[in-house]
């Protein structure tokens, strides 16, 4: 694993002009063995990891409004009634933004808002809202007539939405400058745009973009055992990891069942969900300083040096419970980037910021320890009130795929 300085990632990131169309998923990373509705609940390890219990008795990510970019999203599941507010459909395909044709978008709301009922997903940021944005992917384009700018459009739109988050689950190889500047209106608009890194660790390890693009946010996967997940894109341009291995979704658009799925679509919704929860708690906080809290107080090693950055995690895993429940991480300037230090989304002429944080320093070193457990240390455990399942940082890409589950086939445009 390498470590990188903020100027070395920034200019990983320089990209130019590869395709004018920036493209966006088909098919679902391979699911496992089905689960029931019922057994939704007992396969979201993360929730106990990061003893979500706990924080919501302080947080629920109410008040707080998360835009989906994905394939639709049904608002009539039953973890889903009351959670989805109107959206778009900016396909522009058969049917609209509630006609989740594959089942992805479904999921990702559930895993960001979903309330548990009827045995679903309990979403990790219960109390917030979503806005669906529909969005095609490549079997869709190859089926119906769709827009072909359906993307920067549902950035825009979203951009200009009442929700303070976008996630953004799906990726491509392919650079689309009218892309990367709907992604970074959104920044200039104040919010924070997740993005999953990509599945194609193993298939080329190209830059995923939205991704990729320096405004956005770009989100690894990790597994139960806290290790990186073989399959999970990285670079200089990851900047944080969220658990996103062995994690029920609906197997398919029909959303009857459940399967065991990985990706970092999942890890990029769970990310969205922490932003979320953190922002709730701070309403009057800005985009920067709800993600400077993340990266401060995102798991790390215990020897991973003050300002090192990883190709694999980032600045490290999502963990909001720290500062939810322990008060860790401190917001700094509302208009300076944690990423960048420059100023962003903020007033002409603010004041200068102070001394950066630990994780927007250049780094001195790599991370020294192969596996550590983050968030499990009997200092954090009685801090925080026990965790039943640690998550591990994993200093190199690693590890461990659930048996039975593979690869979908990686088109122009892909789920993550």
């Amino acid at each position: 694993m390498t470590a990188r300085s903020i100027e070395a990632r920034i200019g990983g990131r320089s990209l130019c002009a590869a395709a004018a169309l920036v493209a966006l998923t088909g098919t679902l990373v391979g699911a496992a063995p089905a689960a029931h509705a019922a057994d939704a609940r007992s396969k979201q390890w993360y929730l106990d990891a990061m003893n979500a219990e706990e924080i919501w008795k302080t947080s629920t990510g109410k008040g707080i409004t998360v835009a989906v970019i994905d394939t639709g999203v049904d608002p009539s599941t039953p973890s889903l009634k009351g959670q989805v507010l109107k959206g778009k459909d900016v396909a522009e395909a058969e049917g609209d933004e509630t006609d989740d044709y594959t089942g992805h978008g479904t999921t990702m709301a559930e895993l960001i808002v979903g309330t548990g009922a009827g045995g679903g997903i309990k979403g990790l940021a219960p109390g917030a809202k979503v806005i669906p944005y529909r969005v095609s992917d490549t079997e869709l384009q190859n089926n119906e007539k769709v827009n072909a700018f359906d993307q920067e459009e549902a950035i825009r739109a979203a951009a200009d939405s009442e929700a303070q988050i976008i996630n953004v689950s799906f990726g491509s190889e392919y650079y689309s400058s009218a892309v990367r500047d709907a992604v970074k209106y959104a920044q200039q608009k104040g919010k924070l745009l997740f993005s999953s890194s990509g599945n194609e660790a193993k298939k080329g390890n190209k830059a995923n973009y939205p991704a990729a693009y320096p405004e956005a946010i770009a989100v690894g996967a990790t597994g139960q055992d806290g290790k990186v997940g073989d399959y999970s894109t990285h670079g200089d341009f990851v900047d944080i990891a969220a658990p996103g291995t062995g994690i029920p979704g609906y197997c398919d658009k029909s959303l009857a069942r459940y399967c065991d799925e990985q990706g970092t679509s999942h890890a990029s919704a769970l990310a969205s969900a922490s932003a979320a929860l953190i922002w709730s708690k701070h309403p009057d906080w800005t985009a920067n300083q709800v993600l400077r809290v993340m990266l401060e107080t995102a798991a790390r090693g215990e020897d991973w040096k003050p300002g090192t950055v990883s190709n694999y995690l980032g600045h490290g895993i999502v963990r909001p419970g720290a500062h939810i429940n322990r008060g860790l991480g401190k917001p700094g300037d509302p208009n300076i980037s944690p990423l960048t230090n420059k100023q962003v989304g903020g007033n002409a002429g603010s004041s200068p910021a102070p001394s950066a944080p630990a994780s927007s320093q250049a780094p001195t070193g790599k991370p020294g320890s192969d596996a550590v457990v983050a968030g499990s240390s009997e200092e954090t455990r009685e801090a925080e009130g026990g965790s039943k399942v640690g998550l591990i940082v994993g200093a190199a890409a690693g590890v461990v795929v659930l048996a039975g589950a593979g690869y979908a086939l990686a088109r122009r445009r892909r789920s993550a």
